[in-house]
């Protein structure tokens, strides 16, 4: 997995002071920015905080391109519909020797492993034939068409793959360009972060909170899932382990702040 921040909103926090300053002052836009300090911010974001003010926080976006993480974790994140995706397309991009994504349970189970690793060697295998048995008859029918021989080929490779690729697996890995403001962010740490959240999504979550924390620690100070700033809302689906998640997460931020 390999997760970059590629853009953000330029000094998002004083941009959220000033949206807060904006509810709840008389400024005039020509002023709306004045006298926002440092200390001045962070008091702001800490009233929006305290009084669950949320919506200010919404003008601050943050753009990740992502990469080597499966299907499997892009059907999950693309829940999140307060966000906007770009992914690979499989439709226009042909999969000719697919990465893939081992879970580490897999992973750590040799025997597991090996029957892993062949059921995505017979689906490439299965993958590239039905591409081939495709671009033939494809191709055949374009050229007694009258399509002129090199635009039938791209045409027929075209056609074949966006069927082909229904063979593809789970696993096959994908690059995703994602962005959403704030508030979204927030949302998607408290549930993708949470020890019962799945493996590969929460390995994702707490990467994109470590590098949205280290350019804006107030804005996400409280981030995470519920049990690192309160009391865990998984009921008696709870994995018990709230005060080691509490040290992880000072860690996390506090290796964030240092970078």
């Amino acid at each position: 997995m390999n997760v970059k921040l590629l853009a953000y909103t330029p000094d998002p926090e004083r941009l959220v002071a000033a949206a807060a300053k904006n509810c709840y002052s008389s400024t005039n836009v020509d002023s709306i920015l004045d006298g926002l300090t440092d200390e001045k911010t962070e008091s702001f974001m800490q009233m929006l905080s305290d009084i669950g003010h949320e919506s200010p926080i919404e003008h601050a976006s943050f753009t990740f391109a992502i990469e080597g993480v499966s299907r499997s974790l892009l059907a999950q994140i693309t829940r999140h519909r307060m966000a906007s995706y770009s992914v690979q397309s499989q439709r226009y991009v042909r999969e000719k020797g697919f990465e893939y994504i081992v879970p580490p349970e897999i992973d750590k189970i040799p025997a597991a492993r090996e029957q892993f690793v062949k059921a995505m060697e017979n689906d490439q295998r299965t993958y590239e034939a039905l591409t081939a048995t495709l671009m033939e008859g494809y191709l055949q029918e374009l050229l007694g068409a009258g399509v002129p021989e090199k635009q039938a080929k791209s045409q027929a490779e075209k056609r074949a793959i966006e069927d082909a690729r229904y063979v593809l697996p789970n696993a096959c890995a994908t690059r995703i360009v994602m962005t959403a403001n704030a508030r979204s962010l927030k949302n998607f740490f408290a549930l993708r972060c949470c020890n019962r959240a799945q493996w590969e999504i929460r390995a994702l979550a707490e990467e994109m909170y470590r590098l949205v924390y280290a350019v804006a620690p107030t804005l996400f100070s409280h981030c995470g899932p519920a049990c690192v700033d309160g009391a865990c809302t998984e009921g008696k689906m709870s994995c018990g382990k709230a005060a080691q998640v509490r040290v992880h997460y000072q860690s996390l931020r506090a290796e964030a702040a240092n970078h």
